[in-house]
């Protein structure tokens, strides 16, 4: 079974996926386009994602060969997301971070992910916007039929230009969500 779906937060991604894994279908790929293939599968699995900054060769075999050794299996996901996932059978032994410091790392990594790709949009609108509008200018010079056919004409390309705003906002959002977190972990 194949499934569409993208996301921004990965927490999100992360209950999605365990609540497919509730339904009996464990997950086997995950494409950087967004496709998720599943297969039916009678045990329980459970899911973890963890963010990890660009690791060298090196550094992710010996990361890879941590959580292999507490029954972990690595799913290859996007090359480019850094976003790792990691699924086992249910042994109620289930966190890949174990305690608070750990945890805070984590937190701080989503919120550094969340950061870049929102400046990265930030910089990006500011770019597109600079010195154009939205609509053609000759369009508010139009009257009657042929404003509205050209009104709604243009209306989804202003949609499009608006995505990278969009993108902006639900960065900003989950960097937000990712530094309350991140504060509430800190060491007292």
């Amino acid at each position: 079974m194949k499934k569409f779906k993208m996301f921004i937060d990965i927490e999100k991604e992360e209950r999605w996926l365990n609540e497919q894994l509730q339904k009996g279908y464990r997950c086997t790929n995950i494409s950087g386009l967004g496709f998720y293939t599943f297969e039916r599968s009678d045990k329980g699995y459970v899911m973890r994602l963890d963010y990890q900054d660009s690791l060298s060769k090196e550094r992710f075999k010996e990361y890879k060969e941590i959580y292999e050794d507490f029954g972990w299996n690595y799913i290859d996901g996007p090359w480019l997301s850094r976003i790792r996932y990691w699924q086992k059978e249910d042994d109620h032994q289930n966190e890949i971070f174990s305690d608070r410091q750990s945890k805070r790392h984590y937190y701080k990594r989503l919120k550094n992910y969340s950061f870049s790709f929102g400046m990265l949009f930030l910089a990006y609108s500011l770019m597109l916007y600079k010195d154009s509008g939205f609509y053609h200018d000759g369009l508010w010079n139009m009257e009657g039929s042929l404003f509205w056919k050209a009104f709604i004409f243009e209306t989804p390309f202003v949609l499009l230009k608006l995505t990278p705003a969009f993108l902006v906002v639900l960065f900003g959002s989950s960097f937000y969500k990712a530094y309350r977190k991140y504060s509430m972990f800190k060491e007292e």
